[in-house]
């Protein structure tokens, strides 16, 4: 039986959550849902089933003393840094070999992330365990999320045939990944009751990791194995930042799983949530009598529903209707609850105007 170690991507700029999410405060640094940063409890919904010694962190050079300090039990040698984003694929792929490099041989991976809600911690960590032992058949195994509306926002998956199941849990593999679809394929998709959601966290052995992307990425395996060999050596700093701006920008999803044979699905209702936008937290918070939700600040109301309001000074809202008002010391978000997504381009419009200390 290999180790089970965890590999949490923490890299991200979280640009969907601005003005609160910032590049040198993202996301996953915030304390979105109760006293605890999302990287706090990424971490923390892993330790009753793994030591600190077993979970990796990737993440980059200027994030790495804040999400340190959130959770000094990690070793300081369990994070590694990427000079520069390069997509998931790369992440994963070079995260594995560390994670082979630290474990002294082969060990099974949960690539998770750092930035994603997970209510019911209890049954993740148990279909993590049984994930875990269908990965040791040599399958990449994915979590399923049941989907619980139409949406447009996430990839799905397509279930085949019922495998043995583990632990309590149904196991099928998968027929195929499907991208994002438009409302009425996603619709389809949640009536016909083979489709889950595509939740980004996968389970394989350190082995099946390296296989296939020399399969399917070989430029890829091949710089990647490069950095690996500099693991622990003093040339590693240099051989990262030499080679990792020259590996392939790559999603995981399109470089490998696409492509991939044998893959499972373990469906899950985890209470999971991307937090992928202002309005997800009205959906994840406890909201007043009114279905308003106060992230910080204090807030007045006149007839005012199903509104989140994050500020540090008192806001008073008259007339609302699902809305988003979100205040920082140096810019001010407003918007309509359906249209958070579009923050995007708001972020968008301040790297084209070069307006950095926005960001």
């Amino acid at each position: 039986m290999f180790p089970l170690y965890a590999l949490i991507m923490a890299g991200g700029s979280g640009t969907r959550l601005w003005p609160l999410s910032r590049q040198n405060r993202p996301k996953q640094m915030l304390r979105l849902i109760g006293e605890r940063s999302m990287f706090q409890l990424a971490v923390d919904r892993l330790l009753p089933v793994l030591p600190p010694e077993r979970i990796v962190v990737v993440t980059t050079a200027d994030l790495l003393d804040g999400l340190a300090a959130q959770m000094p039990e990690l070793p300081r040698c369990n994070f590694l840094l990427e000079p520069e984003g390069r997509g998931t694929a790369p992440v994963i792929g070079l995260g594995a070999l560390y994670v082979r490099h630290l474990a002294e041989g082969e060990a099974t991976v949960a690539c998770l992330t750092a930035d994603h809600f997970i209510k019911d911690a209890a049954t993740f960590r148990r279909v993590l365990l049984a994930a875990a032992q269908v990965a040791e058949r040599g399958q990449i195994v994915t979590l399923g999320i049941r989907p619980s509306f139409a949406s447009i926002g996430f990839g799905y998956i397509e279930r085949g045939a019922a495998l043995a199941p583990e632990g309590g849990f149904e196991v099928h593999s998968v027929k195929a990944f499907r991208e994002k679809p438009d409302a009425d394929t996603a619709a389809a998709f949640v009536a016909d009751g083979a489709h889950s959601w595509n939740s980004g966290m996968f389970i394989w052995t350190t082995a099946r990791v390296e296989s296939e992307f020399a399969r399917q990425l070989p430029d890829t395996m091949a710089k990647l194995r490069a950095i690996a060999g500099a693991f622990g050596a003093p040339a590693f700093a240099a051989t990262m930042a030499q080679t990792w701006p020259t590996v392939e920008r790559q999603a995981i999803d399109y470089g490998i799983m696409e492509g991939a044979a044998d893959v499972a699905v373990i469906p899950v209702d985890v209470g999971w949530s991307d937090v992928g936008s202002w309005a997800s937290l009205l959906d994840i918070l406890e909201p007043d009598e009114a279905g308003n939700v106060i992230l910080s600040g204090n807030h007045l109301t006149v007839d005012t529903s199903g509104t989140l309001v994050s500020s540090g000074k008192l806001v008073a809202t008259i007339g609302l209707r699902d809305m988003v008002i979100v205040d920082t010391e140096d810019a001010l978000l407003v918007c309509p609850r359906a249209r958070s997504q579009d923050v995007k381009r708001i972020v968008e419009q301040l790297q084209q105007q070069k307006r950095g200390q926005y960001l």
